[in-house]
């Protein structure tokens, strides 16, 4: 099987990140810092970061492209027989935490991987998706969040959508807390089942819709009026965020386990959060109706 350009893929990946960052300094008014960096180990990346934006608490969106000689065992969870291979990484991904509790987290990464040994055909794949945590639901919202998803992959094959959409919830679930993260979206990877010019050309696609998922929504949400009472529980939802990138983020385990830039790779996590004993909303609040009505499975596309 043929590989994909990793320059080409690069090329895509930098003008990417420049268009998503562009369009997010539009809607917040306030330009995101631009911070380069190397790898000791080989490779480096780009970090374009917000805080205290106009409307971002914190937003961050990063390129990397990093190797190394010998694959670290986040990377061999379900592929052991690549151990002692060198390899090469490389993806741009963002978490955006708007200040309104009304306005949803948002995550999207796409990214390339590649693995090579003497004497053997490089092994290589493909991976990403993005999804939705909002704090106070709009079926508004994740109905057009999923439609956004589908007709990204769509013309790639009608069975993509709702395969990456079904991975999407297993993926995003927290166990130990037995909930969704939130609303979903898509999620795949080790994708190159479609060849190297197809699977580049569907993760482009994922990429290229991120814009026009999420603006619409966080231009519906960024200026409802909010008090304490929803900034209190935005912050408690929050901690639901942190414990999943922490505890089961195979990004997050595979950057700290090759020895990435902390501060490129916790810089998904929101700014305020907070943790309480036991909480539960009282019932028939909006609050309750998060949990009753929006971290569930369920077919948005139907509703």
């Amino acid at each position: 099987m043929s590989s994909p350009s990793p320059a080409a893929v690069k090329a895509w990946l930098i003008d990417l990140q420049s268009r998503i960052v562009n369009a997010l300094e539009d809607v917040d008014g306030k330009q995101f810092l631009r911070d380069e960096w190397t790898r000791p180990e080989g490779g480096g990346g780009v970090s374009r970061l917000v805080e205290e934006g106009n409307v971002f608490e914190r937003g961050g969106v990063n390129f990397s492209h990093v190797t190394g000689a010998n694959l670290p065992p986040s990377a061999m969870a379900s592929r052991p027989e690549l151990a002692g291979r060198a390899w090469e990484a490389m993806g741009a991904s963002l978490v955006l935490h708007p200040r309104n509790p009304y306005a949803p987290t948002v995550h999207m990464n796409v990214r390339f991987f590649t693995t090579t040994a003497e004497g053997q055909e490089p092994v290589w794949w493909f991976g990403g998706g993005m999804d939705l945590t909002p704090y106070y639901g709009f079926k508004e919202d994740a109905r057009y969040f999923h439609q956004t998803c589908l007709d990204a992959l769509a013309p790639f094959g009608e069975d993509l959508y709702p395969r990456f959409k079904a991975w999407c919830d297993d993926y995003f679930y927290l166990k130990h807390r037995k909930e969704p993260r939130g609303v979903g979206g898509i999620f795949f990877d080790d994708f190159n089942s479609a060849g190297a010019e197809q699977s580049f050309a569907m993760t482009q696609s994922v990429g290229d819709s991120f814009i026009n998922a999420y603006l619409p929504i966080l231009n519906r949400r960024k200026d409802m009026e909010y008090g304490e009472r929803e900034r209190d529980f935005q912050a408690y939802r929050r901690g639901r965020y942190v414990e999943f990138n922490l505890v089961f983020d195979r990004g997050t385990h595979f950057g700290l386990q090759s020895g990435g830039r902390t501060e490129a790779i916790l810089m998904s996590m929101p700014p305020i959060v907070k943790w309480r004993y036991d909480w539960k909303p009282e019932a028939g609040t909006v609050e309750a109706k998060l949990y009753t009505d929006f971290l569930v499975h369920r077919d948005w596309l139907a509703t």
